[in-house]
Order: C-alpha cells, then structure tokens, then sequence
C-alpha cells in the first residue's frame, strides 16, 4: 500500500483512500493531457531545430515560418502547458509529503484515526486531497505567488541548509513555521460574521483577539494544534488567552478531581467550544 494514499491499512492505521485523496478526476485527467501536449510540443519543436542544423536550409519564408514553429510556438506551447501541470501537482498533499520530512505530518493527514485538526480537514472530500495547500497558502490579491514563493524557499532549505540529511527526530525539534498561522487562512471557510460562528461565546468574546493573531484559532484551548504531534510539552500546556490579555489557568494548575474534597464532587463542566 502506498503511504496515506492507497487506502486501507498499514502499520495498524487506517488511511483514507485515494478516491477521497484525488476526489477530481476531471481535473487529473485536464493535467495528463496537458503533460501529454507539453511533451509532444517539446518534441516537435526539438526535430524542427534538429533538421534544420543538420540540412541548413536557406532561410526563405518557408524556413523562417518553421524556425518560428520550432523557437516560438511549440516551445511556449510546451512551457505554459508544463507550468500548469507542475503548479498544480504542488497543491497536492502527497506532493508536500514527498520530502522525508514531512512523512509524520504526512501520515497523520492521512490516518483516519487521527483526530488532530489537519487530519479533520484532511477528510474533508471538497478539499481534503489539498488540504497541505490549502490551509497553509497565502490569501489575498497575490497569495499564489506568494505561496509559491515561499515554496521555493522550503526547497532552498531542505537542499542546501541541512534539512534533507536530517533525521525524523531532528527534524520535528527544528522544523517550524516561517511566522506565526494567521486566523484568515481558517476563516476562508469558517467566516465569522455566521450566526453559527458568533453565537460560540468564546468566539465572540474572543473576537478582537482573534482579529489581532492574538489568540490562534490552531492552538491549545482553542481547536487543538493541527499536529500535535510536532509540539513540545511545554507548547501542549500553554495556557490559553483570554479577553484582555490575561492567561487562563493551565490544565496543570487546575486541581484534579482527586484532589478535590469527597464531600464536594467536581463536577463536570461543560464541553469545550467546538
């Protein structure tokens, strides 16, 4: 079975399959044919030059409408095609989890046991099988090529700043995001001016917070870390702020029940907000 992709199990996981990874068939079959026209654009284009250095014909318009075929038109043809082709498959998760790296980050997505706010999403049929790209890309006017940018950098890093011989373990200590998750990639989809969204109180309580990247939608207390996984202890009990700055109490500052009076039961409480 192919890691995260194939379906089934493995290692006694279960993996969603690749029905619901490559949900749009449509579209995968639109970028096999466009690979097939780049390399038949780059083909043709490569025998147009090589006859003419070989036969070095005199350069009537015959000729030069050829040249313009075999220098112009197919070898743009074949670039634009490829581009598009390349640019997509980068949206896919199986594309972010093709660096050794990125293998935990990878499989949990891909677990369907795993209940951490990536794999949530991972399931998600609309988007799950570009879950990476789209919950970590960058939003607005040039967000693509911003993304994309950024991208570029994680290749520079992976190949000429170590990360490619590191192991597992030293990579989950130093891999970490460029700047702080900004709520804006998750309210993309989850808008809070729904009545669903303002009617959670510590949503609207927590609103300007929020706004501000004060408070990360992604963290303890709130959703949960997207992998958990990845996070120290000392991050897992990071209290969780509240209006006006202040720190909630962390889970270990709070008595357990069995500290607590036998004639006064801790109760409960309520659930936390979704």
């Amino acid at each position: 079975m192919e890691r995260g992709g194939g379906g089934g199990s493995a290692g006694g996981r279960e993996y969603l399959p690749r029905a619901v990874l490559f949900h749009d068939t449509s579209r995968n079959v639109e970028q096999h044919w466009l690979g097939i026209v780049a390399l038949g654009c780059a083909g043709i284009a490569a025998v147009i030059l090589v006859v003419y250095l070989l036969k070095r014909p005199v350069l009537d318009l015959r000729v030069k409408l050829w040249l313009l075929l075999g220098l112009g038109v197919f070898p743009g043809i074949a670039g634009a095609s490829s581009t598009f082709v390349g640019m997509e498959a980068t949206t896919h998760r199986e594309f972010c989890g093709s660096c050794h790296v990125m293998i935990p980050h990878f499989d949990d997505a891909a677990a369907l046991d795993s209940q951490s706010l990536g794999a949530r999403h991972s399931r998600n049929p609309y988007f799950g099988g570009k879950s990476c790209y789209v919950c970590h890309a960058d939003y607005g006017m040039y967000g693509y090529v911003l993304t994309k940018a950024g991208g570029m950098r994680h290749v520079y890093e992976y190949y000429f700043k170590g990360y490619r011989e590191m192991s597992l373990a030293e990579a989950k200590d130093k891999i970490h995001l460029q700047k702080p998750y900004d709520n804006l990639n998750c309210r993309q989809c989850h808008t809070s001016t729904l009545h669903d969204w303002r009617r959670v109180p510590d949503h609207e309580s927590l609103k300007k917070e929020l706004d501000e990247n004060v408070v990360s939608c992604a963290s303890a207390g709130c959703h949960g870390f997207a992998h958990p996984f990845s996070k120290t202890e000392e991050q897992k009990r990071k209290p969780k702020p509240t209006p006006g700055g202040q720190a909630a109490p962390s889970a270990s500052a709070i008595p357990s029940a069995s500290a607590l009076p036998s004639a006064a039961p801790a109760s409960s409480g309520p659930e936390p907000a979704p």
